[in-house]
């Protein structure tokens, strides 16, 4: 069996002695819980739609909404993870913003008498900046639309937006409200819930997609985790993700998987794949993991490659590695000590990527997290962050 597999297969009692009741599962079973989000969504669709209509998006007029998406922490890299597909499918501006940077600046974000449509992503619907963000808009902004997009029935946001004009609230299986401290299969699920909005009027085009990035994680789940398993053995104290595009977003979650299940004790950075050189690089030495996370386009590809190539002729880290979530022949590049892509001729568009790509970061975080001596479900001792952020002090402008 896999590493993974080996995880799941322990006795009740051990896995609650080492930390690992919750996470390595929620790992294991994302492609399970894709296709119950799939089916959420599909039986809503006719809602949902009504809902975006509503909203201006189909305006033929040029008065369609600047769409927010809006999160913090993980729930930001969602956004991120998806603003380019929106905009491509929608044909409107769609901006990614951390409701940690609203809350601060809530009016710096908004052009007087522009329709807007804000989509809120968060696992708990708790965290107090979504909240108080939401709270404000509602108050001071009747006329706006927003649509939530939680795995927590209980959450407050999504009782905020109930029987609401203008509000729209999703709630993914209880499956995704993951129990451990880390998102990992509420992330990818509510990135796909994303991807599935910007078909709303598209799902036809939508579906065969969906099957192949289904079949690519569960061929791409085992073969990650021995290779996640095996470079958390060799000890690293830093790691590198780089990625373009909407891969940027799964660079930054991927680099907060490794960096909060290890309770900080590897450090973690994460970059565009062209910015690295402007600076960054130097940070790269040979106790750095890096971890590039190649496109399927190959005019795209060619300059993770690159840099690749020239981080290895300039010796400047131990190992690299290229995940490639669409499949495709990488090891006869020669650009990577290891080449991680599903062993299918699976051809996902760059868009879609994302939801398998992840995988990797959250794998690398989970057994580094044990390598290091830390419970996953619960990896930080001094209690210096939490699964829900505490309750902070909102103050207003």
């Amino acid at each position: 069996m896999d590493p993974l597999s080996n995880l799941l297969a322990e006795p009740a009692a051990r896995r609650a002695q080492r930390g690992t009741v919750h996470t390595p599962r929620e790992i294991a079973q994302q492609p399970d819980t894709w296709q119950k989000t799939f089916s959420l969504l599909a039986s809503r669709q006719d809602e949902i739609a009504a809902f975006l209509k509503a909203t201006g998006l189909m305006s033929a007029s040029g008065r369609r909404p600047t769409v927010l998406l809006i999160g913090a922490g993980t729930s930001d890299y969602i956004g991120r993870c998806l603003h380019h597909l929106l905009r491509a499918e929608w044909q409107c501006e769609v901006i990614p913003v951390p409701s940690t940077s609203l809350l601060t600046d809530f009016s710096d974000y908004l052009v007087p008498d522009k329709p807007y449509l804000w989509i809120h992503f968060s696992r708990s619907g708790d965290s107090p900046e979504g909240v108080a963000v939401l709270e404000q808009a509602l108050a001071e902004l009747p006329d706006m639309h927003h649509l939530v997009i939680t795995c927590n029935a209980g959450g407050r946001e999504i009782g905020m937006v109930q029987g609401r004009p203008n509000c729209l609230g999703i709630v993914l299986e209880d499956a995704t409200n993951d129990r451990g401290l880390a998102m990992t299969s509420s992330f990818s699920n509510m990135v796909l819930a994303g991807q599935l909005l910007a078909h709303t009027f598209t799902a036809e085009s939508y579906e065969p997609i969906f099957q192949e990035i289904v079949e690519a994680g569960r061929d791409f789940l085992p073969r990650a985790a021995e290779i996640a398993e095996k470079l958390a053995r060799e000890g690293y104290s830093r790691a590198c993700f780089v990625g373009s595009g909407l891969l940027a977003g799964v660079a930054q979650e991927s680099a907060l998987k490794l960096l909060e299940l290890t309770a900080g004790q590897v450090k973690t950075m994460s970059e565009s794949t062209l910015g690295l050189r402007h600076g960054p690089m130097a940070a790269l030495d040979e106790e750095t993991l890096f971890v590039s996370f190649l496109p399927g386009s190959e005019a795209r590809r060619n300059y993770e490659i690159d840099l690749l190539r020239e981080i290895g002729e300039k010796r400047l880290v131990r190992t690299r590695v290229a995940v490639a979530g669409s499949g495709g022949a990488l090891e006869q590049s020669g650009a990577a000590e290891h080449f991680l892509a599903p062993r299918g001729q699976w051809k996902i568009p760059d868009f879609y990527l994302p939801v398998v790509d992840v995988i990797f970061g959250q794998l690398m975080g989970l057994f580094s997290s044990l390598q290091l001596g830390f419970m996953p479900d619960t990896p930080s001792p001094n209690g210096a962050i939490s699964r829900v952020v505490q309750t902070i002090e909102i103050y207003q402008a």
